[in-house]
């Protein structure tokens, strides 16, 4: 997560003024942990990359209606969490085959950006390890939005609860309410595939 608060201030000033370059160092700083939320939500590289270029149009396009108090992260993710739900609400309802889930581009130049990927296992552990992995990556794609936001912020984007607060308008025992109710409903969907997977 980006820590330069000030950095972004004075380029997101110069951007109004009409300093183009200051939108190259802002996308230096924002485009990694912007795409690792897109990536997280919408489970697809390419769209991913698609979502995050259009957030940085859509900031360029907006530099002069943003106030000189902007946050900039949480104005980057507000955007990007909309345009991801967006996105993920017309994907369900025009199916294509993913890329991704066949693996074409899982390479070393573009694997997924998962802070839980460790050094490789034993197999038995490996196998075990991805399929909780991608249970628990379906059981989070299956969240409604509010939730799903919340939890790639706060858990794989390390924000705490005030920033998600700030990004998706809640307050901080709001974010608290929302995680844990997160929490709950992944819980008792992995209890079911853990169950189911014992039975098997």
């Amino acid at each position: 997560m980006n820590a330069e608060p000030d950095k972004d201030r004075t380029d997101l000033d110069l951007l109004r003024q009409g300093d183009d370059l200051a939108l190259n160092r802002l996308i230096a700083r924002w485009e990694r942990p912007l795409f690792a939320f897109a990536w997280r939500y919408v489970q697809n590289t390419a769209d991913a990359h698609d979502l995050v270029a259009e957030i940085f149009v859509r900031l360029y396009h907006h530099r002069s209606n943003l106030r000189p108090d902007t946050k900039l992260a949480a104005w980057l993710f507000t955007a990007l969490a909309n345009l991801c739900h967006n996105h993920h609400r017309w994907r369900s309802r025009h199916p294509t085959v993913s890329l991704d889930d066949a693996g074409v581009l899982e390479t070393t130049e573009n694997a997924h950006p998962d802070p839980l990927v460790a050094a490789t296992p034993q197999p038995d552990a490996a196998i075990d390890r991805d399929e909780a992995m991608t249970a628990l990556g379906a059981a989070i794609e299956r969240l409604p939005h509010e939730l799903k936001v919340t939890v790639l912020l706060h858990y794989y984007e390390g924000l705490s609860h005030r920033e998600v607060g700030a990004i998706t308008g809640h307050t901080e025992r709001g974010v608290e309410t929302r995680l844990y109710r997160a929490r709950q409903r992944l819980r008792n969907e992995l209890a079911v595939h853990l169950s189911e997977t014992a039975r098997s």
